[in-house]
């Protein structure tokens, strides 16, 4: 069954500037039949790009309410096409900062990069893991790792910064650098999330956007104890299984690396998604 859009009369809002001219409608529609979200959109939309508002240009529509599990809260917002000026504009700006801080982050890590001293001078070596206790268990320890931290703030337009914008950007929050990004190699920047703000009312007003990235730089012929990792994507895991050993001093049983395991574990995301 198709959907039915009807107009909520009573609801129907308008703004005024200084100079007493309307420059902005807002018309509120119920969707009735509608199975879900996008269904309703698109049915209010085909609506209110039908309906004839003297002077003004429709500008979008935006679900305000699930009235129940087929009926809709819909709201359409039309922009006079006279209008202008300032923060309100519909055009998008080229306006664009960045920052970024240095501040690392954390990893626990099982091993060291190499045992510089241990006492007494036959006391066992233990292949360089960390913290191993009477029963041979590999405690390790938690240790600041080199991260690159840099936020972008781009000012995009309205009309990019849509609903299905936000949810693509959204589900790419998490992901790798399927690609190049930024100078960065393939695998080594985090994107950890967008947040954005705007001070406008109309659809096509600027959209003020921050997005915050993270860079952990791959690595090649990484060595775990007599163990060699080939290749390891910034944002890899690695964790390594131990075996007991007879100590080089023939007096007791130590804990040493068998295997190390590299673990893919954010998924690759496309950052052209982001369009910036």
């Amino acid at each position: 069954m198709a959907a039915k859009v009807e107009e909520a009369y009573s609801e129907r809002t308008e703004k005024v500037n200084a100079s007493g001219e309307i420059v902005e409608i807002e018309i509120h529609y119920l969707v009735f039949d509608a199975a879900d979200e996008d269904a309703a959109l698109a049915a209010a939309r085909t609506k209110a790009k039908a309906k004839t508002v003297t002077g003004m240009s429709f500008e979008s529509v935006e679900v305000e309410e699930r009235v129940n599990s087929t009926t809709w809260r819909v709201k359409a917002e039309y922009a006079s096409t006279g209008s202008s000026g300032g923060d309100e504009g519909g055009d998008e700006e080229d306006a664009f900062s960045t920052s970024f801080d240095t501040g690392g982050g954390t990893m626990h890590l099982s091993q060291s990069l190499g045992t510089s001293a241990k006492a007494p001078n036959d006391a066992p070596d233990f292949g360089g893991a960390i913290g191993v206790d009477g029963e041979g268990n590999v405690a390790g320890v938690d240790v600041t790792m080199p991260v690159f931290n840099f936020e972008e703030t781009h000012t995009l337009s309205g009309t990019v910064v849509t609903n299905d914008w936000k949810k693509k950007v959204a589900a790419i929050t998490g992901t790798i650098n399927k690609a190049a990004f930024r100078g960065f190699a393939a695998g080594e920047v985090l994107f950890l999330g967008a947040a954005g703000s705007k001070r406008s009312k109309k659809a096509s007003a600027n959209w003020e956007i921050t997005f915050r990235f993270a860079v952990s730089a791959n690595q090649a012929q990484l060595k775990i104890g007599d163990l060699t990792i080939a290749n390891k994507r910034g944002w890899d895991y690695i964790w390594v299984s131990y075996k007991t050993a007879v100590a080089a001093n023939g007096k007791s049983l130590v804990k040493k690396p068998a295997a190390a395991y590299v673990e893919k574990v954010y998924p690759d995301g496309d950052f052209g998604t982001l369009g910036i």
